[in-house]
Parts: structure tokens; sequence; C-alpha cells
């Protein structure tokens, strides 16, 4: 029988995506995780009424920015019998919704908040379009009202200037392809996270992944990617 240090760490990953960014950093943050050896497990949260990406008009992306600025909550599916394991940390992903925790995120926790989270190390994942700190604040405070101990923070900004990426992110939300116009697409050439930020997450997995497996302690391996990094 193998001594119990010598056991491979576990990490599980909850998240939310809806147009594919945070889904994409968090498979560049597995990978990076199990390159160092660690155990994981990845559990997507599925909303009850699913959510289509884009919107698809303007009205509606203009009525889901006020639903989620009231941090409307959007029921979710159960999870899977995985997340009741223990892990050596929790990564919670997820999107920035008017300056809050995406509704599904919400939802988790409200539900399952103390049962999955009391006692156990969670570092925050935010994708977002610039303005996070709101975000943070919030979400860093409920879970440590479940009883997390928060260890730090990855925060990825999209890397587009402003007000560029305001504007191409709505038009994006309402259907339209602003990164292809003539006009815009010189200052917003692509939607989302770039590759360099992809590479940023394996590489923060990877770091990760060493800190566990000696025991460090993870605040130092908080970061802020992208020109949101000042935003308010």
């Amino acid at each position: 029988m193998q001594p119990a240090d010598s056991q491979p760490k576990k990490v599980l990953i909850l998240y939310y995506s809806l147009s594919a960014q945070t889904s994409g950093l968090v498979h560049r943050l597995g990978a990076g995780l199990e390159a160092q050896g660690v155990q994981l497990a990845c559990e997507r949260l599925q909303p009850l009424v699913p959510r289509h990406f884009p919107i698809g008009t303007v009205p509606a992306t203009l009525f889901l920015m006020f639903v989620t600025f009231l941090r409307t909550r959007m029921p979710i599916q159960p999870l899977s019998p995985i997340c009741g394991e223990h892990y050596d940390l929790i990564v919670l992903a997820g999107p920035t919704w008017s300056y809050n925790p995406s509704g599904p995120v919400l939802s988790l926790l409200d539900r399952d908040g103390v049962r999955l989270f009391a006692g156990q190390q969670v570092l925050p994942l935010i994708s977002c379009r610039g303005y996070w700190r709101m975000h943070w604040l919030s979400l860093r405070w409920q879970l440590a009202r479940c009883g997390a101990m928060v260890v730090g923070r990855m925060i990825f900004a999209h890397p587009s200037k402003e007000p560029w990426r305001t504007i191409g992110v709505f038009l994006k939300l309402a259907g339209r392809v602003p990164e292809r116009g003539r006009w815009l697409g010189r200052h917003y050439p692509r939607y989302g996270h770039s590759r360099e930020q992809q590479d940023q997450a394996f590489t923060c997995g990877q770091a990760i992944g060493q800190a566990l497996k000696r025991g460090s302690s993870l605040a130092d391996l908080s970061f802020v990617a992208g020109p949101g990094q000042g935003s308010a």
C-alpha cells in the first residue's frame, strides 16, 4: 500500500460556460493539472432551461443584461455523484454577467454551496469582458459564507481594448459578427480569449499541480490576465 502523501492530488473543476470562453480556459487548465499527475474531475453546470449563444436580438440581449444585473438565479440540473467526493482543491469557474457571477453559479451556491464547499480549498476562475471586481468580491463573500477556504483567484479578461471590447461583446451576444466588420474589425479582431490566455491557463494548471504536490500555498498563484486588470 502506498503512503498517503504519495497518492495523486485530486481536483474538481465546477464550471458554467455559455459562449465556450470559460470552457476553453477550463480545458487548458485541466490539461496543465493532468500534466502534473493530478487526478481531475470536471462538472459542467447544466441549466434546467438551456440558454443558447448568441442570444440573437438586441432586445433579448438588453433584457438578459437587465435581469443578470439583478442577480437573477438560473436553476440547474442536479450534480453528478463525483461532486460529492473529497478533493484537495475545487476550481469554481464561470463568466461575469453584468458585473455578477452567472445565474447558474448563483444557483449552485444557493442550493449546494455549504455541502460542496465547507472546509474545502476553493480557487475561483473568472472569464470576463473586463469588469470583474464586483463579481470577485461577491463570489469570495458567498464562498466564505459557505465555509470555503478561498485560496486565490484567476481572472481572464478579454484582450481587446475599450470601448471596442464592450461594443464587440454586445454585438456578438445580439447575433452579429463584429470581428468581420470592415471598420470595427480593425479594433475588435476576435471575440473572447486569446491563444496566449489559453496558454496561460495551461501554465496555471501546471503551477497549481506543482503547488499541491509540494503542499505549498496557492495564494501566490493569483493573477489577472488581460487589459481588465485595472478595472473596478
